[in-house]
């Protein structure tokens, strides 16, 4: 297989189930590298060792050593502290920031030309940090954000209705935090939008609010219950985007990216959707949105602000 991807910090959950999706999808040829390189290695050979149950021709090695991930096509990193119960993204901060610096530092070094996806937490800000260090074009660094939040609420509206997921598209937009802003008005039930779905009689609205607030909320209730990250979705959220950039697909994702402009914000990350293909997010796709949804979306925006200004990137 010629193509290649590095899971950094893949010893842990979440790169673990991004390394194992990558495999059995037999996407590309897998590197998790990990501080931790003995467990590191003992993961990959684990994975290795599925991908003939799986029928999958994946090669995988692990370690600690970021000379075998030269000239990765991709390279997600899912290195950082997980938040534990209690904990806001926010209190995340400078431990994830120190270790994006060491992180990239290598990634540049032994892959210049691949497309980063950050996925640690808090996620736009350690995108920014990311995109900044690296020095490279705004298409090649794409936050894992959107594509998660929008599977909750997904998840939610199906339970609600009982209605398969495949007939439900949801619509979630800014930051990857407690102020993300789930959009009913884009999110659909076989092709009919969620506020026409309260119009039937088929959901409430009081339902509808309720799945937009635990949507905004996925995360933390996820973590209250397990007691630190969620680790499944997030990887499968990882994998999806991974392959869309290694097929070259121009699928439409949610995904965190550099706004220059675009919904009225500039010089800085905030999940918007976009094209998603081998140029890493090659075109952002901008939607007319309502007074109430601007404002929600500038105040996720401020609250991305705010931790960016803190670590100065």
């Amino acid at each position: 297989m010629n193509r290649k991807v590095t899971v950094v910090g893949g010893a842990g959950n979440v790169g673990a189930t991004v390394a194992r999706a990558i495999a059995v999808k037999e996407l590309a040829d897998v590197v998790i590298v990990d501080i931790a390189g003995d467990k590191a290695q003992g993961i990959a050979l684990d994975i290795f060792q599925a991908c003939p149950i799986d029928g999958s021709d994946t090669r995988l090695v692990g370690g600690s050593d970021y000379a075998a991930t030269a000239n990765s096509d991709v390279v997600v990193i899912t290195s950082g502290v997980p938040r534990k119960p209690g904990m806001s993204r926010d209190d995340l901060l400078q431990v994830n920031y120190k270790i994006m610096q060491a992180v990239t530092e290598q990634v540049v070094k032994y892959s210049p030309n691949c497309v980063i996806v950050p996925v640690a937490n808090p996620l736009d800000a350690m995108c920014q940090a990311v995109y900044r260090l690296s020095g490279f074009p705004r298409e090649r660094v794409v936050g894992m954000a959107g594509v998660l939040d929008s599977a909750r609420m997904r998840t939610f509206i199906a339970m609600a209705l009982g209605v398969s997921v495949e007939n439900i598209h949801a619509f979630v937009l800014g930051g990857h935090g407690d102020t993300r802003v789930p959009l009913p008005r884009f999110s659909t039930v076989a092709r009919s939008p969620l506020p026409e779905i309260v119009k039937m009689g088929l959901m409430t609205q009081a339902k509808l609010d309720e799945i937009c607030t635990r949507t905004a909320n996925g995360g933390a209730e996820i973590t209250k219950l397990v007691g630190t990250s969620a680790w499944y979705a997030p990887g499968a959220a990882a994998a999806v985007m991974v392959e869309a950039i290694l097929k070259d697909k121009k699928q439409i994702l949610p995904c965190s990216v550099f706004l220059q402009g675009e919904y009225g914000v500039r010089d800085q990350f905030l999940g918007v959707p976009v094209v998603l293909g081998k140029g890493g997010a090659e075109k952002v796709i901008e939607i007319e949105l309502t007074p109430d949804e601007k404002t929600a979306l500038a105040k996720s925006a401020a609250a991305v602000k705010e931790l960016t200004s803190v670590i100065g990137v």
